[in-house]
């Protein structure tokens, strides 16, 4: 069984879920994001924002194959590039960290430190540019009945504590959630040792069926 981090781009682009490959949430503010999804195209101003944020940033994204099968992603930038940062009630992020925005594993593939492998390949990348930490909204509420779809944006905050996330600014909904990147880059023989046991118990056949749709983490 092989597995790799790769970054994303505008080619990767197209292995993201086909929802996620169309969502805005996070790239555009509340207002233009909705006018995106009613009169315009929200696949080609997501395209755009990862073209922008590579030009001028550099990588943003992080994407998991297993055998070849996009299995897992995250998305992540500076805050200024993200406009919906500003929108929360826990917002501002921090000046000496990125915003991680979006954290999916492919349900195939969940328990078996996907999120934490990806969340490694982040710190690594920006561990490099001298940033020293990452921080995240994390939704409260994941998983429970509501009529605020957007909620499945925002990934749980069960998820962010689990991958070693500390809260730095509590709310019932939506806290605001940090990780020292120091801490993230000692975690290889963990990550390892429970990816190594997932593939162990996944048959060929089980790992070769088409796709399946994500649920939130788990856009």
């Amino acid at each position: 069984m092989s597995r790799r981090l790769v970054n994303l781009t505008l080619d990767t682009l197209e292995d993201l879920p086909r929802p996620c490959r169309q969502c805005v949430y996070w790239e555009l503010d509340p207002v233009s994001a909705e006018r995106a999804r009613a009169t315009g195209d929200p696949g080609l101003e997501k395209e755009a924002w990862v073209s922008q944020t590579l030009l001028e940033w550099g990588s943003c994204g992080k994407l998991a194959y297993v055998d070849g099968m996009p299995a897992g992603f995250v998305m992540y930038a500076p805050p200024a590039y993200v406009p919906r940062s500003m929108a929360f009630p826990t917002s501002p992020v921090s000046a000496d960290a990125a915003l991680l925005t979006t954290a999916k594993v492919v349900p195939a593939f969940a328990g078996g430190g996907l999120g934490r492998m990806l969340v490694q390949g982040v710190a690594r990348d920006l561990t490099k540019r001298g940033i020293k930490a990452i921080e995240a909204f994390g939704d409260a509420k994941a998983g429970e009945a509501d009529e605020d779809r957007e909620g499945t944006c925002v990934a749980p905050v069960d998820y962010f504590l689990s991958v070693g996330f500390k809260t730095v600014r509590p709310h019932f909904r939506y806290p605001r959630l940090r990780l020292e990147l120091r801490t993230a880059l000692s975690w290889k023989s963990d990550v390892e040792y429970a990816l190594e046991k997932l593939l162990g118990s996944m048959s060929p056949e089980k790992l070769l069926r088409p796709m399946p749709a994500t649920s939130s983490l788990e856009n």
